[in-house]
């Protein structure tokens, strides 16, 4: 399919103004797929990706279907949302299209709300119910909403829905609905729980599919950056500052990851704000208002928590970790380079099997992300020097008034040159944040690894009787210093001490950054390791203890001793 002008799709004449003041002035495949079945009455299977303008493809038919019966303005659409973001959003351009269309009354109804306010808005009249399904049932059981009078549903992010366990309060919803009523579905995926729905509760429905291949992608710049193992966060922080985004959305896979990662930006200089499924709904729309208007730079989310999100203008999108498949990664990058813009994608990958997972994604989406090194410290700063002078040329060509040229000729009366009073401001204005950007350190080539023997040896207070094992040594190590886990040789695990080979130019380095520290919950001591005379060369890392005459004894097969017999 292709997009057609809005003018021939036989929109009345209010609903056309509004979608010409929105700024669209064609429709995507999926409205130009969707609009004049649902029009028609007939039910409706939509299936596309975040990005495609499905909102409006239902929307639009929404509202003109709607009549105007009584003063009571009884409920004839609902649509059912997966978050209360979706649904305020879904919200928002409904009331947005009818502008010019008098009648229709709005009402959105979720979770996290004052329900006493959505009773009172009900009780006024709304012909247009926007609802999650947990408020939508909470409502029918209250019998403030009735849908006997309804004509149309719209299930929206359907499969999402289901992910969340919303299927039973659904099929109840839809219960309660007049079996006449016109059923419309959008999903991204089509798993079998969806399918049974359809079957059930759809008549004959027309498929409008718009592949992945479809969705316009290919404009967005993709790009992928190898990080040591336990590094991803001070990688991230290279990439935000190398590139710079005015708005971008950081997707994490766990709530406990968004609060951290935003605990770290927020300490290393960044405007960044948390948004998961935990949060009140007042800290949930106070976080968005911050990110819509820009007050925010930075959004860290998980997909649920994402789901609806619309904002203007996306700079960038942040995998910092690994999305679940290959729909999720198209969902996440699809909110930027919307409507002919610019946009980029950027993933964090740490290790051999993300290495491979975002490989099979690619390959899925027909998508071609290039690998990167990590920016450095120094390429940076070069950056940030020629984004400054670009700015100050500017403004000096703009030949401004400048508010503090009383300050800088005082300087010069000090005795400075007007060179040193320019210098010493730009190191105030540029030098501050040094502090702030980690070091990096390349990974070795694959296969190389530190010689046996050619390092030097550390100790730290932990050992077997801690439940110790290597890969809680080399995460602390590499998390905390530049070291890479190919850098690190030997592990010697004793009962209360471990002994790790490193390279000599980096010992000293390590036991800075972990004396004092925690690993495996244990506060750890650091110190450099000198073997004591007549010391095992290397511990036993598997098998019992060596026996020990004067605090062993020997035990016997079994944990009871048999019948009669008195035990040892």
């Amino acid at each position: 399919m292709n997009e057609i002008p809005f003018d021939q799709l036989g929109l009345t004449p209010e609903l056309l103004r509004a979608v010409e003041e929105m700024g669209f002035t064609t429709a995507t495949d999926i409205q130009s797929g969707t609009i004049p079945l649902i029009r028609e009455g007939k039910d409706v299977i939509g299936r596309s990706q975040t990005g495609t303008g499905k909102t409006a493809a239902f929307t639009i038919p929404a509202i003109e279907m709607i009549e105007k019966l009584d003063s009571r303005h009884q409920v004839q659409v609902l649509l059912l949302c997966p978050t209360r973001e979706l649904a305020m959003q879904a919200a928002e351009e409904v009331q947005k299209l009818s502008k010019y269309r008098s009648g229709v009354k709005t009402v959105a109804v979720y979770g996290g709300a004052p329900i006493d306010r959505q009773i009172a808005r009900l009780g006024q009249g709304a012909n247009f119910v926007i609802g999650t399904p947990g408020r939508v049932m909470d409502h029918i059981r209250r019998k403030t909403l009735k849908l006997d009078t309804l004509k149309l549903v719209i299930l929206d992010e359907a499969d999402e829905m289901l992910n969340m366990g919303f299927r039973e309060d659904i099929e109840t919803i839809l219960s309660f609905a007049p079996e006449e009523r016109q059923t419309v579905l959008f999903s991204a995926t089509m798993p079998p729980a969806i399918l049974a729905i359809t079957k059930q509760y759809q008549r004959e429905p027309e498929m409008v599919q718009i592949n992945r291949q479809q969705v316009t992608i290919d404009a967005i710049e993709q790009a992928s950056f190898e990080v040591p193992m336990g590094r991803k966060m001070d990688a991230l922080n290279l990439v935000l500052r190398a590139y710079a985004p005015k708005s971008a959305i950081v997707f994490c896979n766990t709530k406990s990851m968004v609060d951290e990662l935003t605990a770290y930006l927020n300490d290393h200089g960044f405007s960044a704000a948390g948004l998961h499924g935990d949060m009140k709904q007042s800290q949930r729309t106070q976080v968005m208002d911050g990110f819509k208007r820009r007050k925010t730079a930075l959004l860290v989310a998980t997909d649920v928590a994402a789901r609806g999100i619309d904002v203007d203008d996306l700079d960038m999108v942040l995998n910092y970790d690994i999305p679940q498949n290959s729909e999720y990664y198209v969902h996440r990058i699809g909110r930027t380079g919307r409507a002919g813009k610019e946009g980029r994608a950027f993933t964090l990958v740490s290790g051999r099997k993300q290495v491979w997972q975002l490989r099979d994604i690619a390959r899925q989406t027909r998508s071609t992300i290039e690998p990167r090194p990590i920016p450095t410290p120094e390429e940076i700063a070069e950056t940030r020097r020629a984004r400054a002078f670009e700015k100050m040329l500017q403004k000096l060509r703009a030949a401004e008034v400048y508010r503090y040229a009383d300050m800088a000729q005082e300087l010069c009366d000090e005795g400075f040159s007007m060179d040193q009073v320019a210098a010493m401001a730009l190191e105030m204005l540029f030098g501050k944040e040094k502090h702030l950007i980690p070091q990096m350190v390349k990974s070795p080539v694959r296969g190389e690894r530190l010689p046996r023997g050619a390092g030097v040896r550390i100790g730290l207070s932990i050992g077997r009787e801690q439940h110790i094992a290597p890969n809680f040594i080399v995460g602390a190590i590499a998390e905390r210093t530049d070291i890479t886990g190919r850098e690190i040789g030997k592990i010697e695990i004793y009962d209360r001490k471990t002994v790790v080979e490193l390279p000599a130019d980096k010992a000293e380095e390590a036991i800075r950054a972990i004396d004092g520290t925690k690993i495996a919950g244990r506060i750890v001591k650091a110190f450099p390791y000198t073997p004591k005379e007549g010391e095992f060369a290397a511990p036993r890392l598997r098998g019992p203890r060596p026996y020990r005459a004067d605090k062993d004894r020997p035990r016997r097969p079994g944990r009871f001793p048999k019948p009669g017999k008195k035990p040892f």
